[in-house]
C-alpha cells in the first residue's frame, strides 16, 4: 500500500475523504510542491526571515531616497519660483522708476522767402504777406495762396520770420505785423515798428509757437500808416547776396519726441 513520505498518509486513508483516485494524486501532488517551497530547517526560516528583513530595509531605504529626492526637488521648485518672484519685483520696480518710451516724431520743416518788394494797397488795411521761393520743404509747404504755409502732421512749431523794411516819406511812419491762423488773427501776436523818415531801413524780426493739427495754415499779416512804408527786395550787389523782402522758416523740432 503505498504512502506518501511528506504527509505521512497512506493512500486507503486518502481515499477516505477523497473521491477517487485522480483527487489523491492531485493531493499528493500538492504537498509535494509545497515540500519543495517550504524549508526543511531552522537555518532555512532564520535564511528566509533575514532575507525578508533585508528586502524591508532595502525597501525603507529606496523609500527614504525618494522621499530626500522629492523633498530636494520641491525645495528647488520654490527656490526657483522665489528667484523669479525677485527678478520680477525687480523688473516691475525698473518700470516703475524708469521714463516711458518716447514716441519719435517726424522732423518737419519749411524755409520760404520772397524776392519781390511787397506794399500795401490800402492805409490802416491787413494785408497778406506772400512768398515765391521754397528754399527747404518736408512735410510744411506753401498752398496755391502763396501767402498760406500748411503743415502735414500734428505737432508744435516755431515760426521764425524776418522783414526787410524802407519808407520813402520823409515823416515817421508806422507798421504793424501779426500772425493769422485758419485765416483768423491770432491774438496777440502782433508788434510795431516805427520807421523814422525817408530811407530809414529796419529789420524786423519775430517768431511764434503754434499748436498745429494737420492741414492747419498759418499766415503773415502787415499793415501800414502809409503807402511808402514797404517790406523791401534788393538784389545781390558786392560784397553782399541779395535781400528777399521777407524770410521765413519753420520748424516742429521743439516736440521731435514725447
Amino acid at each position: 500500500m503505498a504512502t506518501s513520505s511528506r504527509l505521512n498518509l497512506t493512500r486507503d486513508q486518502l481515499a477516505s475523504f477523497l473521491q477517487d483516485h485522480e483527487q489523491i494524486k492531485q493531493f499528493e501532488r500538492l504537498f509535494a510542491t509545497v515540500g519543495d517551497l517550504a524549508p526543511t530547517t531552522l537555518a532555512d526560516l532564520t535564511i528566509n526571515a533575514g532575507n525578508a528583513d533585508q528586502k524591508a530595509v532595502e525597501a525603507l531605504d529606496a523609500v527614504a531616497t525618494l522621499a530626500q529626492d522629492v523633498a530636494f526637488q520641491a525645495d528647488n521648485k520654490a527656490q526657483q519660483a522665489l528667484d523669479a518672484i525677485s527678478q520680477l519685483s525687480g523688473l516691475v520696480e525698473l518700470l516703475a522708476t524708469a521714463p516711458p518710451e518716447r514716441e519719435f516724431k517726424r522732423s518737419r520743416y519749411g524755409s520760404f522767402y520772397d524776392t519781390t518788394t511787397q506794399s500795401a494797397l490800402v492805409i490802416n488795411t491787413a494785408t497778406k504777406i506772400t512768398f515765391n521761393t521754397t528754399d527747404l520743404s518736408s512735410g510744411v509747404y506753401l498752398g496755391s495762396t502763396t501767402s498760406r504755409v500748411y503743415v502735414d502732421t500734428d505737432g508744435i512749431y516755431n515760426f521764425q520770420t524776418s522783414v526787410q523794411l524802407d519808407s520813402t516819406v520823409a515823416t515817421a511812419q508806422e507798421f504793424y505785423l501779426w500772425f493769422a491762423l485758419n485765416g483768423a488773427d491770432v491774438t496777440n501776436s502782433a508788434s510795431q515798428v516805427r520807421v523814422q523818415g525817408n530811407n530809414a531801413e529796419v529789420f524786423v524780426a519775430l517768431n511764434f509757437f503754434f499748436t498745429l493739427k494737420a492741414g492747419d495754415y498759418v499766415e503773415l499779416v502787415f499793415s501800414v500808416s502809409n503807402l511808402g512804408v514797404q517790406l523791401l527786395a534788393a538784389p545781390a550787389a558786392a560784397p553782399h547776396p541779395g535781400i528777399p523782402s521777407i524770410i521765413l522758416t519753420v520748424s516742429n523740432n521743439i516736440q521731435g519726441f514725447q
